[in-house]
């Protein structure tokens, strides 16, 4: 069944025929892990290995991973989470503790608290495109309407806007000037009701952003 208004962002398989091509909020699991509307994900074998891909991912760390809406990730898009750190300043980086049998006695000897490398919640913006075999590091906060090439490594946070590939990922240039890119951040059309997003789709995927503008102040 079709709608005037665009797909249903309640579907798991937004297009019919393409099985290989889900919803993510339908189709995630784990609560640390958030998706927004109409963001997909494509897998070449089964989309269900979204979560599979999301790695060292420990409720006990407690680090979430969170997605905004309209993105597009393809196949083998691989998030690395915290619980891939190790400590670096030890003479060995192994993590004894965890496999007890004794070698849990250790935690009475060092303080705990930042003792491990916690680099907080990995965002990913709205709007951005992540291509395939992407990996994306613990942490990260990656910019809206963002390109990231496929193979890419993110290390670091990616600015709004912007194109990145390679390992480390660097930016290889911005997508507008940065007083067009502060434009389409006040604009935030992936905050608009899907009915105004069906009216003005046009516009969105133009490059006229004065008439989106216009549009946006009369919306707001």
């Amino acid at each position: 069944m079709t709608s005037n208004i665009g797909p249903n962002p309640n579907m798991v398989h937004p297009m019919p025929h393409q099985e290989k091509i889900v919803f993510l909020k339908n189709i995630i699991t784990r609560p640390n892990i958030i998706a927004g509307d109409y963001s997909y994900y494509h897998d070449l074998d089964d989309p269900y290995n979204f979560e599979r891909n999301v790695v060292y991912h420990y409720d006990f760390i407690g680090d979430k991973l969170i997605i905004g809406k309209f993105c597009a990730i393809a196949s083998g898009v691989k998030f690395i989470m915290n619980g891939a750190n190790h400590e670096l300043k030890p003479i060995s980086t192994f993590p004894f503790f965890i496999f007890g049998n004794g070698w849990e006695q250790m935690l009475d000897e060092v303080e705990m608290d930042g003792k491990f490398p916690y680099k907080g919640d990995t965002i990913v913006g709205n709007d951005v495109w992540i291509g395939n075999g992407a990996t994306i590091l613990p942490g990260v906060r990656i910019g809206n309407g963002a390109i990231i090439a496929s193979e890419a490594v993110v290390t670091k946070d990616i600015p709004d806007y912007a194109i990145v590939g390679g390992n480390p990922a660097r930016v290889i240039r911005k997508r507008f000037a940065d007083t067009d890119i502060e434009r389409l951040l006040d604009i935030a059309w992936w905050n608009w009701t899907a009915e105004q997003i069906t009216t003005h789709l046009k516009l969105i995927n133009s490059n006229n952003i004065d008439a989106l503008e216009e549009v946006a102040k009369s919306i707001w």
